[in-house]
């Protein structure tokens, strides 16, 4: 069995009656979403709040209720994937292109879930996977320079058709290696976040209650801050 699909199904057993959810977005989150989905076919009544269009969609298809924060400012419940977790539960997420929206949600959260396999697992961030950062096009090119001033690798994601990738907020993705890794997450995210132009980037720090470790057997391990 897929080892993410593994740890979604675990995950959504989190869900219970009544619950406002948030969903994330990815190849990852998909297999929670239809967990979820298959739970609300049995009689499971929760309503959704939705990080990207695509994962709407799903739930919808899926007969999942979704609703707004507007209507539902505290979520109880949100269940997402990651491109990266260190020892402390920091993240590097956003590689799905929901970052700025995932990270909304997550701070309207309750308890935050993230399911992953043990490829994401990592010592220091920014050791496997790049840094996404979403910006507002017209500033790209500055935040670009910026980064590549302080000798990291900045490349702005292309879509399929090699035109810039636009979030569904209308905004450019950077992603940003770090040769050596992020020494310090929250003083990275400070001072990424402060250039001009920079909507928001990929750390997630302090945000997750519980990681789900998923493995080909069909077994999960529970991951809690420490």
């Amino acid at each position: 069995m897929n080892a993410k699909e593994v740890a979604g199904n675990r995950a959504a057993e989190f869900a219970q009656d009544g619950m406002i959810v948030g969903l994330g977005t990815g190849s990852t989150a998909e297999f929670a979403i239809r967990a979820l989905g298959k739970r609300a076919a049995e009689g499971l009544e929760i309503t959704a709040v939705s990080t990207s269009i695509a994962s709407t969609n799903l739930a919808e298809s899926l007969g999942i209720r979704v609703a707004t924060l507007e209507a539902h400012p505290v979520v109880d419940l949100t269940i997402d994937g990651a491109d990266e977790v260190d020892p402390q539960l920091s993240l590097i997420k956003g590689l799905g292109g929901a970052l700025l929206r995932e990270k909304i949600v997550a701070s309207a959260t309750r308890e935050q879930i993230i399911i992953v396999d043990d490829s994401k697992l990592v010592q220091r961030l920014g050791t496997k996977a790049p840094l996404p950062i979403e910006v507002i096009p017209f500033a790209w090119p500055l935040i670009q320079r910026a980064l590549t001033e302080r000798d990291l690798q900045p490349a702005l994601r292309k879509g399929t058709d090699g035109a810039p990738f636009e979030t569904d907020n209308g905004n450019f993705i950077i992603d940003c290696t770090f040769p050596s890794g992020i020494d310090q997450a929250t003083d990275c995210d400070r001072w990424i976040n402060a250039l001009t132009g920079v909507v928001e980037n990929g750390l997630f720090i302090g945000l997750t209650d519980l990681v789900i470790v998923g493995a080909e057997d069909g077994s999960c391990r529970l991951i809690r801050p420490s």
